[in-house]
């Protein structure tokens, strides 16, 4: 028998660990609960809608109730539900991986299996000292990536991230990480009038950092094609470009970080195809099965994969469920549907309305930048459009989060308000949705950042 909502509040609070949370927050008001899904909606506990602005998690690919990816999973589950890619396979890995390498940009053909986004990134790390170190290259060990970038939160992609407040009451982390200037070209400390200078100078900065800690040590850049912490930064023209002469230049890899932006978030199945450069790997999870199973992957070029291929060597590095038969069938029957449906289709002939849509917000006084590409989006809050002044701590406290973030909620649109960096709303709704669900995402927010603009 089901609990009833009352056992489930208090069930909740007394054993539910929830993850980035307030728990003080829930002492006097309940817990939201999610019981279902159904296309681009939620529903909770109460049988209240709302409109999924987030895809879960930037995960929601193909939306809620697809019944095609749940039997997959029964399936393979009734078959072979577990075992380990430990020195084994199984043909639902195999394929996937066979599948995954086709979309792939160049020779990154070797992929690796993990349960998440953040384990991606770590066998990112590892494989990237190792290879110099089977390579005639000990001392290349360390990271570059941006400020305010978030790449996880186990040990080492948690010392990648580049956001001081998540990773203080964790250290002493992974040393040997070090950050340059993100791309947010609103906020643009030198060329805030030319978007290519200003993209030329942010990758020249990576140039900077390697010379500073010495090009014999640095063994890789970590970069999103879009950022997402901060509040979705696109490129600059000609900015990922420079970045891989760079990194060529001082052979150091380059790590296209996409875990968010991969299968279809953009409009293509990888990012690195969206913005025309070419990683030496690629880290990815969250749409690969569009959340209906937990699973990502590190993508490797084939030279990266070579001294591994000799004798008795191995990476010795991998995770239990990494690759899981479950969670690979239903990243096989996803992506099928992907074809099937010409999603990425959908995406790029829907992007532009998406963007148009969101930019009519701009005619309210506390909306200062709308920017991202595909169906990832941020719009930056600001106290004053004319200087762009941002608000303070105390007043992101009473107003992005004691008011905007609820109240959207409240309204009906679930999605995300964040303050690290400048204060941001994010939407990222499943790529199924199309004008009119556009529209209603426009809608909730005029209506509730129109009284936030009241409260300022």
């Amino acid at each position: 028998m089901p609990m009833d909502y009352d056992h489930l509040q208090q069930a909740a609070k007394d054993h539910l660990w929830l993850h980035f949370t307030r728990h003080g927050g829930y002492e006097t008001s309940d817990v939201p609960i999610i019981v279902k899904g159904e296309g681009a909606y939620i529903y909770d506990a109460q049988g209240k809608r709302y409109l999924d602005g987030l895809a879960g998690l930037f995960v929601s690919q193909l939306g809620h109730g697809r019944t095609e990816l749940a039997d997959a999973a029964a399936a393979q589950a009734r078959e072979l539900a577990f075992h380990p890619l430990w020195s084994y396979a199984h043909p639902s890995a195999i394929e996937l991986a066979e599948k995954v390498a086709s979309y792939a940009p160049g020779s990154l053909n070797r992929v690796f299996f993990t349960s998440g986004g953040g384990e991606a990134v770590e066998s990112a790390w590892k494989l990237a000292k190792n290879y110099f170190k089977l390579t005639g290259k000990p001392m290349k060990h360390k990271v570059i990536s941006r400020t305010i970038a978030y790449h996880g939160t186990t040990q080492g992609a948690l010392s990648i991230t580049g956001l001081p407040g998540l990773k203080q009451q964790f250290e002493p982390l992974v040393p040997s990480t070090f950050r340059v200037p993100n791309t947010n070209f609103y906020r643009a400390p030198l060329h805030a009038d030319d978007e290519e200078a200003f993209g030329r100078w942010a990758a020249d900065q990576i140039a900077v950092a390697i010379e500073n800690e010495g090009a014999d040590s640095v063994a890789a850049v970590f970069l999103e094609p879009v950022q997402n912490a901060g509040g979705c930064f696109p490129p600059p023209p000609g900015y990922w470009q420079r970045v891989r002469e760079i990194c060529d230049e001082y052979d150091v890899l380059l790590v296209s970080d996409e875990v968010i932006c991969a299968f279809g978030r953009l409009g293509h199945m990888f990012g690195a195809e969206r913005f025309d450069y070419q990683p030496d790997i690629i880290t990815c999870a969250k749409g690969i099965t569009s959340g209906y199973a937990p699973l990502g992957a590190m993508i490797a070029d084939d030279r990266l994969m070579e001294p591994f291929l000799q004798g008795a060597t191995s990476f010795a590095h991998g995770y239990t469920f990494g690759g899981h038969p479950v969670s690979t069938a239903v990243g096989l029957r996803n992506l099928q549907i992907f074809e099937d449906e010409n999603v990425l289709e959908h995406v790029r002939d829907n992007r532009d309305n998406f963007r148009a849509t969101l930019e009519r917000l701009k005619d309210l006084p506390i909306v200062g930048d709308v920017r991202g590409d595909g169906y990832f989006y941020g719009i930056e809050l600001v106290k004053d459009q004319t200087t762009k002044e941002s608000f303070t701590a105390e007043e992101c406290e009473r107003l992005l989060f004691g008011f905007v973030s609820k109240q959207l909620y409240a309204e009906g649109l679930y999605c995300r308000a964040d303050d690290r960096g400048d204060p941001v709303v994010q939407l990222a709704p499943p790529l199924i949705c199309d004008q009119s669900h556009f529209d209603e995402m426009e809608q909730i927010l005029r209506v509730v950042l129109d009284k936030a603009s009241s409260m300022i």
